[in-house]
């Protein structure tokens, strides 16, 4: 178990809502102070991030939408989230441990506190460089797998 020591969270903010493409100034590099352990009482996992993925998605999310769309906006003045590899350093919950390594959304900085761990995937395949779970094996993966099975269930069930 990682001690419980505070440390410096590296995180990138979104400054404000972007208009066009995005900008290098309209983020911002902040420290933050994270405790590297899970408050008692929570079911929620804390991760080191090792790779994130900057996907097109994003973009959309970095604009004021008026009309809900298939992913909500970025909170002005808070970390980006997106698609991560990560390693497990402290989990409340059953299905992750210390030491596991997840694919799923995290946050853009150095350290995340997942309070939805349902949106994590533990990695069972660590022969593969873990960066490709930000592409081929992640996101893209599943909806082939997903896409797979349905089609399987229609062909031999209808």
């Amino acid at each position: 178990m990682v001690n419980a020591e505070e440390v410096s969270n590296k995180q990138i903010i979104l400054r404000d809502y972007v208009s066009g493409f995005p900008k290098e100034s309209d983020m911002d590099l902040k420290n933050s102070p994270i405790r590297l352990k899970v408050p008692e009482g929570l079911k929620t996992v804390l991760v080191k991030n090792l790779y994130l993925s900057c996907d097109p998605y994003m973009r959309t999310r970095m604009k004021k939408l008026d009309v809900p769309g298939y992913v909500p906006s970025f909170t002005p003045g808070s970390a980006i989230s997106g698609y991560g590899v990560a390693k497990v350093l402290d989990s409340r919950n059953p299905e992750f441990k210390e030491g596991d390594f997840v694919w799923g959304i995290t946050g853009w900085e150095e350290y995340s506190l997942i309070t939805a761990p349902e949106t994590l995937f533990k990695i069972q395949y660590t022969d593969v460089p873990l960066s490709y779970y930000t592409g081929i094996f992640g996101e893209l993966f599943l909806f082939y797998i997903y896409t797979y099975i349905y089609i399987y269930l229609f062909i031999y069930l209808f």
